[in-house]
Order: structure tokens, then C-alpha cells, then sequence
């Protein structure tokens, strides 16, 4: 296998010196800094591999043993075995393995059970949701009509209350659990219940969370939810794409939202990088893995907390932590992740719940220990990492003391260099 990627790696050097350069030092950006985007995760040797087979000459329109054109038997093969793995690991009834990302796995749904201006519910951006859970931006806030939940200003969390009376009032179709940046577990049987009460579909939205509730470390959505939905990276630690998962009797409208609803030809080689992911979580060690990656982001919290660093919810019960920046000052995300990069530590500015600036100029930063608990660092790397962070947090423009950081940084990525 090495040799076949030195092989790839020689001739794209010599097809095309360019590319191959900009790769080379992304590989090496990625190798020797700490990926703390906790959107963003580092897939195996084989999920990769099988992301750059020969299956991406196929073109594979329609779905298997019914396609629109010849030569489809291995495609066939890898999309049913990916879907094999899909319902196994999940406990899902039925699955699409195509949609290309998140965003078009939720549009689908939307597609195969809304009419236009029907209305649905869904967290507020700004407190943690996702553009597709209503944002007036998104395809969901401009052609449906969404009523946002939101978490309460004192304690940061859900209030399973508030989305109740909400739901009563406003009488959904359709009601989405999940999130983007909110650091605490979902409650779906909760969410559940509202659902029932109301006469509402309920959609699942798990894409950050799907590798810690296969694992058993958040609790699932199946088999209660209509819909669920999932990217295949972050906490999966698989390629980048998404699948939808159903009950039996909308996998019909499921899969005509998606071809030939939103989709044309499916990326065969991505799904069989997604297979080859499902196979690794149904392996035990995930379960290890992802217990651990919950047990970084706790002692990662703990230790930024105790540097005087306020979190959102004051602390997290996943893999994504929220620092608030408001008690230091009004949109420092942006410039305050820009410092940390500058340390070796790559995070995202983001909003925090009730922030008086704009998106654009947030008061937060998101971070997540899925990368670094996948090069193998454990809760005595989260404290060193936590004091680092805490460090540039209170002086920002230090730039010495961002270099100073910066060469540890590269000592730990030594330490535990990536598998590419």
C-alpha cells in the first residue's frame, strides 16, 4: 500500500509539480499541528485508499441493481455492502449511502416529507444549530418556515420545556434533534416525545456525534426517530460525505429525494471509503476510541476551566468544547483562533448563545479532541494542550510566546506523528 501511494505521489509530482506541492504541505501543515476543528478528524490509511480506487471512473446513476447504465456489478457490490454495514452498525431500518454531505443529506429529507412553507423546528444557529436547521441564509429558512428552540440564558442548555410549549403553539411537521456547537448530550427520546405529542416526523440530525453513539458513549436516536442523519466524518472518522438513515416506509421517498431529486451519479469511491469506515467502528477498539475521545474533551475542559477560561454549559459531555470569550471582550473569536493558529493549535471562531456581535465577528471558539484522540493522545496531553490554549487566551498578542508554544506543539506532534 505504501508503495502504491509513493507510485500516485511520483506521478502527480511529475504530471503536475504544483498540486502535487500544495498537498505536500498540507500534509505536513496537518502532521505537524494540532487539528482541533472538532468538525474535522484524521481517517485511516485504508479509508483513504479506498477514496482514491478506481472506483471513482465509475458513473453509477440510480441506485443497485437498478442503475442507468452497464458495467455496474462491483458497484453494486461495494454501495450494498456499505449500506450492509450502515444498518449494522446503526440498528437502521433502511439507508442511502450517496448524499455527498450533511447539508443535502437534511435537504433530502426536507424534499421527501415538507411542501414548501411547511413549517418545521429547529436550534437556533447562533445557539448551536446548523445552517440547515432553518437558517434564513439556507435552503431551509427560505423555503420553508422554521421556528427556532433555543437554550436557556442561565444555564446554556435545552429546555425541554420550552421546546414543548413551542411545539404546541406552532404545530411542526417536522422537528430536528442535533447540533453543530452545543458541547452537552441531545435528548432524543425527549425530543421523541414532543414529536409524538404534536403529530410531528422527527429528524435526527447526529453528524457530530454518530462515531460516540454507535460507540454506546451518547445516547442513540433508533430506533424511535423517523429520520436520522449523519455526516461520515468527525466522530465516525470516515470519509467526507454523509448517509440518511429511515424507517422502512419512507425509503422509498428517501431515496427518490436524493436521486433524482437533489443527485445524479453517486461517488462509488467515496461510498466505498464510507464502508470501509463503518467496518472499522463495528470493530471493538472503536468503542475505546471513541470512550476516549470524551474523555479528552473532559480533561481538556477541567483544565481550561481552572486557567480561568469560561465554557459554554461549563464543560462538555462530548467531543466539541465552546470557550466564551464575552468576559474578555466582544468578537475576539476570529482573531483569538487566528493566535492560536499561530501556536500550532487549529480551532474555529464561532458564536456563542446570546452574542451580541455578528457571525462574522463571533465571541467564541469551537475546538475538539476527535483528531488528537485518533493520533493517540490521552488526558495528559489534554492538560499540556489546555494550558497552551489558556496561555495565548490571556495574552493574544504575545507573538513570542505563540512561537514559544508553537515548538511545543511540534515536540507532542512528534510524538505522535499521523498514520498517512
Amino acid at each position: 500500500m505504501q508503495k502504491q501511494r509513493e507510485g500516485i505521489k511520483t506521478r502527480l509530482t511529475e504530471t503536475d509539480p504544483e498540486v502535487a506541492n500544495i498537498i505536500k504541505a498540507e500534509e505536513e501543515r496537518q502532521q505537524t499541528t494540532l487539528t482541533m476543528i472538532p468538525s474535522e478528524n484524521h481517517v485511516s490509511p485504508a479509508v483513504r485508499e479506498a477514496s482514491a480506487s478506481i472506483l471513482i471512473n465509475k458513473y453509477s446513476e440510480g441506485y443497485p441493481t437498478k442503475r442507468y447504465y452497464q458495467g455496474q456489478a462491483h458497484a453494486d457490490e461495494i454501495e450494498t455492502l456499505a449500506i450492509d454495514r450502515a444498518k449494522q452498525l446503526f440498528g437502521a431500518e433502511h439507508v442511502n449511502v450517496q448524499p455527498n454531505s450533511g447539508s443535502p443529506a437534511n435537504q433530502a429529507v426536507f424534499l421527501a416529507v415538507l411542501e414548501k412553507g411547511d413549517t418545521f423546528m429547529g436550534l437556533n444557529l447562533t445557539h448551536g444549530g446548523h445552517l440547515t436547521h432553518g437558517s434564513p441564509v439556507n435552503f431551509s429558512g427560505r423555503y420553508f418556515t422554521p421556528v427556532h428552540y433555543a437554550v436557556d440564558e442561565k444555564t446554556e442548555r435545552i429546555d425541554l420545556d420550552q421546546v414543548r410549549e413551542l411545539a404546541r403553539r406552532h404545530k411542526p411537521k417536522l422537528i430536528i434533534s442535533g447540533f453543530t456547537a452545543y458541547p452537552r448530550t441531545f435528548d432524543f427520546a425527549g425530543f421523541q416525545s414532543i414529536a409524538d405529542e404534536v403529530g410531528a416526523l422527527h429528524l435526527a440530525d447526529i453528524s457530530h456525534i454518530a462515531g460516540l453513539v454507535v460507540a454506546g458513549v451518547h445516547a442513540s436516536p433508533f430506533p424511535a426517530a423517523q429520520f436520522v442523519t449523519t455526516t461520515t466524518h468527525k466522530t465516525l472518522r470516515g470519509p467526507r460525505g454523509a448517509i440518511i438513515m429511515s424507517h422502512e416506509k419512507y425509503a422509498k421517498a428517501i431515496n427518490k429525494a436524493v436521486f433524482p431529486g437533489l443527485q445524479g451519479g453517486p461517488h462509488e469511491h467515496t461510498i466505498a471509503a464510507k464502508a470501509v469506515a463503518f467496518g472499522e467502528a463495528l470493530q471493538p477498539s472503536f468503542k475505546e476510541y471513541a470512550a476516549q475521545i470524551v474523555a479528552n474533551a473532559k480533561a481538556l475542559a477541567e483544565t481550561l476551566m481552572a486557567e480561568g477560561i469560561k465554557l459554554v454549559t461549563d464543560g462538555t459531555d462530548t467531543h466539541l468544547l465552546l470557550i466564551d470569550l464575552r468576559p474578555l471582550g466582544i468578537g475576539l473569536g476570529r482573531p483569538m483562533a487566528a493566535s492560536l493558529e499561530q501556536g500550532g493549535i487549529v480551532t474555529n471562531c464561532n458564536t456563542v448563545p446570546f452574542d451580541p456581535s455578528s457571525p462574522f465577528k463571533p465571541s467564541g471558539v469551537r475546538l475538539g479532541t476527535p483528531t488528537l484522540t485518533t493520533r493517540g493522545m490521552k488526558e495528559t496531553e489534554m492538560r499540556s494542550i489546555g494550558t497552551w490554549i489558556a496561555e495565548i487566551i490571556h495574552d493574544p498578542n504575545n507573538e513570542g510566546l505563540q512561537q514559544k508554544i508553537r515548538g511545543q506543539v511540534l515536540e507532542l506532534c512528534k510524538q505522535f506523528p499521523l498514520d498517512i
